[in-house]
């Protein structure tokens, strides 16, 4: 009896925490400290990312349904990195052949990938930064001004994050994972409560059928309409 109401108590706690850390706003998504950097593995089972509530998107920028391709984002953050764990089902892979993973890829956004918009500008909001995974460790950031894109100057900066990516062809699910400097993203020093602007995106599968996914639906084909972005909040 006492094991039992042991574990029946260890199950309240866990629910109790994982309530705590779930946003209840829909365009909130918590990052959870880390006192420690790790290894990026693109796994949401290992033990750093095991407990961390994803948000969802599932729905592209119009806000229309995208059925099968429901994606779950994780963030963790530490005194010098922010992390992102991407979770990607998918119907059909599109990877750009021949694939180079030690330097950026320009255009990668014209295969699958997955992206961060993210800036702490709270005044100057079309000014953020924007950081890509493909399904094959390809890579690219960006420097963004949304009222005058320019990717050839835009693909100048460089962050200097990290990512690591994984396919699982036979249950037809993709991982990526990033690992961004805080210092590209925000002036201030890392701190619990601090707040950033952020969306995520996927672009998933081969033209015509070419498949758009949004966490915070912008309203528009573009994915550049800041003003629509959701928020994230740094949290112990």
């Amino acid at each position: 009896m006492r094991r039992v109401a042991i574990f029946l108590a260890s199950i309240t706690l866990a629910s109790l925490l994982a309530s705590s850390l779930s946003p209840a706003e829909p365009d909130l998504i918590v990052s959870l400290y880390s006192p420690h950097e790790f290894e990026l593995t693109a796994d949401p089972k290992a033990p750093h990312w095991r407990d961390v509530p994803p948000v969802i998107a599932d729905h592209d920028a119009l806000g229309n349904p995208v059925p099968g391709h429901r994606t779950e984002i994780r963030s963790r953050w530490t005194d010098q990195y922010l992390y992102f764990l991407f979770v990607c089902p998918y119907e059909e892979l599109y990877l750009k052949p021949d694939p180079v993973t030690d330097k950026e890829t320009p255009k990668l956004w014209e295969w699958d990938v997955a992206e961060v918009f993210i800036g702490a500008d709270f005044e100057n909001i079309k000014h953020y930064r924007e950081f890509q995974v493909s399904p094959q460790g390809e890579f690219i950031d960006l420097d963004i001004h949304s009222d005058r894109l320019n990717a050839a100057n835009d693909m100048l900066w460089n962050s200097g994050f990290q990512v690591m990516a994984r396919i699982d062809r036979e249950r037809r699910v993709w991982y990526g994972e990033m690992k961004i400097p805080i210092r590209s993203i925000d002036a201030r020093p890392p701190r619990e409560g601090n707040q950033m602007r952020v969306n995520f995106y996927r672009l998933q599968g081969p033209p015509p059928n070419r498949r758009q996914i949004a966490w915070r639906p912008t309203g528009s084909r573009s994915h550049h309409v800041p003003e629509a972005f959701g928020r994230l909040i740094l949290k112990r």
